[in-house]
């Protein structure tokens, strides 16, 4: 049975938000536990991220937003693309549904939209889940993806491209996945990617992690070169309760890779353990 309920647009921050909702307040649902916003990545829409929201929502409330210039929110030549923008948009889209409190889980690009929008401080905001976030910035080393992946492949798919077109730039994926990211690249703008993607090395989130008063859960990928060990310490230097879970036999694109262990890694977190099917991978976790 499926825990999708709807998709829907909200007017906030000025834009027009799209979101999906998952779950909601029904049967079977842990109602003690807060709604969750998950914010995806660079050019995810929040389409690519069902499969997460199905399982999320047999548990909790989920929203799985379309970050700005992403999927069918808002995105026009002339609109800010900034990541102060994109985190000014989730705080108002949590006013704008009503949500008294709500969990912020972010991916990659999504994981530093939480970053910007935890440092507010809302006081709705009850704890902030970080999935694999980039840790390049001013100073720092570059995000070890090339710019040109992700505006070719958006190219392909505004020319209709399909499966095998997308297979060659995620080889390791299933028909499925490469099938949904064929449907759905083509709404990724490109000045919003180019523009995120120049804001992974522009932008200090490190700045931002002293000043998250929240509960703060990094999730690291135990393959790929987004995080480091030596990043994982810093950010526990930085934010002293900050647990830490890693998925060892993921990439960057954890619940791609790895879904089972993607759950596991949550433990209760959210405030309850995941309900997935899913058979159970091990996970390696820890409290820095």
């Amino acid at each position: 049975m499926t825990t999708f309920l709807y998709g829907a647009n909200a007017y906030a921050n000025g834009i027009r938000q799209h979101y999906l909702r998952y779950g909601g307040r029904r049967e079977g649902s842990n109602k003690a536990c807060d709604p969750v916003i998950l914010l995806p990545g660079i050019t995810s829409p929040a389409a690519t991220w069902g499969f997460v929201g199905e399982v999320l929502g047999r548990t909790f409330d989920t929203y799985i937003v379309d970050v700005r210039g992403r999927g069918l929110s808002e995105a026009s030549p002339a609109l800010d693309y900034s990541l102060d923008a994109e985190a000014d948009d989730v705080i108002a889209l949590a006013c704008a549904l009503g949500l008294q409190r709500f969990s912020l889980v972010g991916h990659s690009m999504g994981a530093r939209i939480a970053i910007r929008a935890a440092r507010q401080g809302p006081r709705e905001l009850s704890r902030v889940v970080l999935i694999d976030p980039p840790v390049s910035g001013p100073g720092r080393r570059a995000y070890p993806a090339d710019i040109n992946w992700y505006v070719q492949s958006i190219a392909l798919c505004r020319s209709g491209a399909g499966v095998e077109a997308m297979r060659a730039f995620c080889p390791t994926w299933t028909e499925a996945q490469l099938r949904l990211r064929a449907e759905w690249l083509h709404t990724c703008d490109e000045r919003a990617v180019r523009s995120s993607f120049e804001g992974f090395h522009l932008d200090d989130v490190h700045a931002d992690l002293p000043s998250l008063a929240v509960p703060v859960l990094l999730i690291a990928a135990g393959r790929g070169d987004v995080i480091r060990q030596a990043d994982i310490e810093e950010m526990s230097m930085l934010v002293p309760a900050l647990q830490v879970a890693r998925v060892p036999a993921a990439g960057h694109m954890i619940p791609w890779d790895d879904e089972a262990g993607f759950y596991g890694a949550f433990g209760e977190f959210l405030g309850a353990e995941i309900q997935s099917s899913i058979p159970s991978q091990r996970r390696d976790q820890d409290a820095g």
